[in-house]
């Protein structure tokens, strides 16, 4: 990844600029992330709240992950892009959706999470898949 990554929702209603490198670079393949990108996996950067200015107003869903914690799924309320997640287990970082930054260039996932979910028909290219969420 860059240094420095912007990107938005699909309307341009709410937009995003990143700063530094990201803290990880995953695919989540829960059936939760499988229901809200409406595709097989979800991919995803995660990165500090302190890395990441947002302009517009996300709308948010208060869901439960597979792993039984508390997670807001935030989004653009005009164009419905899913946009970011907000962890309980993982407080002062934002899981930013990779597929609506402007350049998707540098994205490697660096592994695979929720494996135990994964669609049959899904190469993960050899990243190292976990079952869940590596502790």
């Amino acid at each position: 990844m860059t240094t420095k990554a912007e990107g938005g929702c699909l309307c341009g209603a709410v937009r995003y600029e990143i700063t530094g490198d990201p803290a990880m670079s995953i695919v989540c393949h829960c059936t939760h992330c499988q229901k809200q990108s409406g595709s097989a996996f979800s991919t995803i950067i995660g990165v500090p709240e302190a890395n990441i200015a947002i302009t517009g107003t996300p709308a948010s869903y208060a869901d439960t992950g597979e792993s039984g914690g508390a997670v807001t799924r935030q989004f653009c309320g005009q164009c419905g892009s899913p946009l970011f997640s907000l962890v309980d287990s993982a407080p002062g970082m934002v899981f930013v959706k990779s597929g609506t930054l402007d350049d998707t260039a540098g994205f490697a996932p660096a592994m695979h999470i929720w494996g135990k979910s994964k669609q049959h028909w899904v190469d993960t290219g050899g990243a190292p898949v976990f079952d869940t969420m590596p502790g």
